[in-house]
């Protein structure tokens, strides 16, 4: 279960579409409000709820068992993996349990009525590796899929779990933004991310490099996150 709340920044106008953003390892749904509130100031994406779901408190190996903010479990430290290695050291009960909270987010905005192609998902870091994993593996067709500074999880299973989901996902545009100066998610996992969803899954996606950003987001990042919105979810005027 995602934690007590998801925070909800709703829309303006009538809601037609809906943008959920998951945040990082130790983080909450508050540390990524700012981004809706920037585009509510700037009169962006007024039709759009925004969700901002909290990750339960769990237990980090890594962090000597201190519970903290997360999606799983980080088994082992970051700088003794290479990528191949991650593709088996991962939590996969802990990643599948938070698949099944980011569908149910993804099912209520359904069930409220809104299309499911309407629904863009994504997130940083941990988050955003959920983001990629759900987006390749959900029976739902998605408007869209980003992930900033992360990598894939559960690599060597995940074409399994995506044809299971019959590849709703396989013409869904994913957008991805990594710093090439990340000192958490190795910008060459970003790199190798972006290959396997193309090579391997035949997903369509746009990666970004941004120079000198170390594993954090920058405003360059966020106009261009703005703008794969804007191409996923053409104005509710025209649908």
């Amino acid at each position: 279960m995602a934690g007590k709340h998801a925070l909800i920044v709703p829309a303006l106008k009538k809601h037609t579409a809906t943008v959920i953003m998951a945040h990082g390892l130790g983080d909450s749904g508050a540390g990524w409000v700012s981004l809706a509130e920037t585009w509510r100031r700037r009169g962006k994406f007024e039709d759009v709820k925004f969700v901002f779901p909290n990750a339960p408190n769990i237990p980090i190996t890594v962090n000597f068992g201190m519970r903290m903010p997360g999606w799983y479990d980080i088994v082992r430290r970051r700088e003794d993996t290479d990528f191949s290695d991650l593709k088996q050291a991962h939590d996969e009960p802990g990643i599948l349990r938070s698949r099944t909270t980011f569908t149910k987010l993804i099912t209520d905005e359904i069930e409220a009525g809104i299309p499911s192609n309407r629904i863009i998902l994504g997130g940083f870091s941990q988050g955003g590796a959920m983001s990629l994993f759900t987006g390749a593996t959900t029976p739902h067709k998605l408007g869209g899929v980003f992930g900033l500074s992360c990598y894939l999880v559960l690599g060597d299973k995940i074409k399994d779990f995506a044809k299971e989901a019959n590849e709703a996902n396989k013409d869904t545009p994913f957008f991805m933004g990594h710093g090439d100066a990340d000192e958490v998610v190795k910008y060459t996992w970003g790199q190798q991310t972006a290959e396997v969803l193309r090579k391997e899954l035949g997903h369509k996606v746009e990666f970004k490099t941004y120079r000198g950003l170390p594993h954090s987001a920058v405003p360059e990042e966020i106009d261009d996150l703005e703008e794969f919105i804007k191409k996923c979810l053409p104005a509710s005027e025209s649908l």
